[in-house]
């Protein structure tokens, strides 16, 4: 299914967790002048998948944690380094429990913020810490 809009998303038969990831997908194409857009498809796939996690926790919690990995890159891309901070730090308190890539991904993606804030150690600090990850399937 090929996206043209956020609107795509809520499109009849399309499932929940496909409209958050058409929401993320539109998000990630816009251009960076047309950042509030994206930004309203980024923070609607949040709450959206916010409410998917709180139903069923184990099902949808690393599409939360993908989510908020999203919206942090794409306010880093957009030079907002302080607004992509707290995004980064919910994703790994969310993929904490999963573990394995999804903890691994958001660890790299807090680096990245920090680094942006010029917060040289602890971005080092978190990278080891990524590094130290046990790697599953």
């Amino acid at each position: 299914m090929t996206r043209n809009g956020p609107d795509d998303a809520t499109r009849k038969g399309t499932s929940e967790m496909d409209a958050i990831v058409g929401l993320l997908a539109f998000a990630q194409t816009r251009p960076r002048w047309s950042g509030s857009t994206a930004l309203d498809s980024a923070s609607q796939a949040i709450a959206r998948s916010r409410a998917l996690a709180r139903k069923s926790p184990g099902e949808y919690t690393e599409l939360l944690a993908r989510c908020l990995r999203t919206t942090a890159k794409l306010q880093l891309r957009w030079g907002r380094a302080t607004e992509a901070l707290p995004l980064a730090q919910e994703a790994v308190a969310v993929a904490r429990p999963i573990g394995g890539g999804p903890l691994v991904l958001s660890l790299v993606c807090l680096a990245t913020a920090l680094e942006a804030l010029h917060r040289y150690s602890e971005a080092a600090a978190t990278m080891a810490e990524a590094e130290q990850v046990p790697r599953t399937g």
